[in-house]
């Protein structure tokens, strides 16, 4: 089957209607901290390496750099989430300010820490990372909160991302009631799993697991990899066990270095072999999927059209240290002339 392809002029079309859109993205706000440094030595009381510190710097991760990919690429973008009374939530949302997200949905919690992810780099490679984080799920007064804010927002929303990462945001009751206000409203859902949060993820709209998480969701246990994703009999069946169980209407497996699957019921998967030239970070790629790939949808793209887009976004964030973000300019410059 021969690589589908996209227009720039349709790229462009694409892009610029992306920009009307509005975009509610919900769940698990992060912040992602960076210590930069060196390493020349081995300590000498452990067979670990000294890192000379040079500078750090922060970044919102988790949903909120969902938000702000969205925010890049120009969508108007609303947030919500909690973050804690502490200074990192106060960072976080100064931070996200200033990249255009709205942040009226960030409920602002005494008994909850904020999320901190510190990353140790040093020569562009990631040496540790430092979780602190809040995992307990919302109480009922909060959840309460978060969900009265949403429904407000929902009428002049075109898509609702939800944002798993295991924190306690995204309950099974919050996916549950998302769920049937979009239906109501005829909103566009998606959502990037996580197996282990075991969330009811029946009729969504979109669902975005890596390779592992689509192995776990279906209950099977990846023994090989084909060279070609098309040829990779345990992966179809994977994907159609999903498609088949969980009944999404579109299935967006990532796969790293080969790509991405897309799958929907009824008809031959597509594959998208990566775009990527150089490869220095992964880190928050799945965020630039289903942001992008959802804000194409929102704008009008068909779901090949709009994973080509979301393919080629992860390409140029892989290129990039940190949680990052590419703006419609960089997107653009991906395709052709015509």
């Amino acid at each position: 089957m021969s690589q589908p392809t996209l227009s720039r002029r349709r790229a462009r079309q694409l892009l610029h209607a992306a920009a009307q859109a509005r975009v509610l993205v919900v769940g698990d706000v992060i912040l992602d901290q960076f210590v930069w440094g060196s390493v020349a030595r081995i300590s000498p009381e452990a067979p670990v390496p000294v890192v000379d510190f040079e500078r750090e710097s922060y970044m919102p991760g988790g949903a909120a750099n969902v938000a702000r990919n969205l925010s890049a690429l120009h969508a108007n973008t609303d947030l919500f989430g909690v973050i804690g009374a502490d200074p990192a939530g106060g960072q976080l949302r100064r931070l996200l300010r200033q990249e255009r997200v709205g942040c009226t949905g960030l409920l602002r919690l005494s008994q909850r820490h904020t999320s901190v992810k510190t990353r140790i780099v040093a020569q562009k490679q990631q040496v540790v990372r430092v979780d602190r984080e809040t995992r307990d799920p919302l109480n009922d007064r909060a959840a309460a909160r978060l969900l009265a804010a949403m429904q407000k927002a929902l009428p002049q929303a075109d898509a609702v991302i939800v944002g798993d990462y295991g924190k306690g945001v995204a309950t099974d009751a919050l996916v549950g009631d998302l769920k049937r206000l979009c239906r109501q409203h005829g909103v566009w859902l998606s959502l990037d799993p996580k197996p282990m949060n075991r969330l009811d993820l029946t009729g969504l709209s979109l669902i975005t697991p890596n390779r592992r998480e689509a192995f776990e969701l279906a209950g099977l246990t990846d023994l090989t990899r084909h060279t070609n994703p098309l040829a990779d009999t345990h992966l179809l069946q994977v994907a159609d066990t999903l498609l088949t169980r969980l009944q999404p209407a579109i299935l967006l497996i990532t796969l790293g270095e080969q790509g991405i699957l897309l799958c929907q019921r009824g008809q031959r998967p597509f594959h998208i072999a990566t775009v990527a030239r150089d490869v220095f970070d992964v880190s928050g790629a799945g965020d630039t999927v289903i942001a992008t790939f959802t804000l194409a949808i929102a704008a009008g793209a068909a779901p090949v059209e709009a994973a080509i887009l979301a393919n080629h976004a992860a390409g140029l964030v892989v290129g990039k240290i940190g949680t990052a973000t590419v703006t419609p300019d960089e997107l653009l410059g991906r395709f052709g002339k015509r």
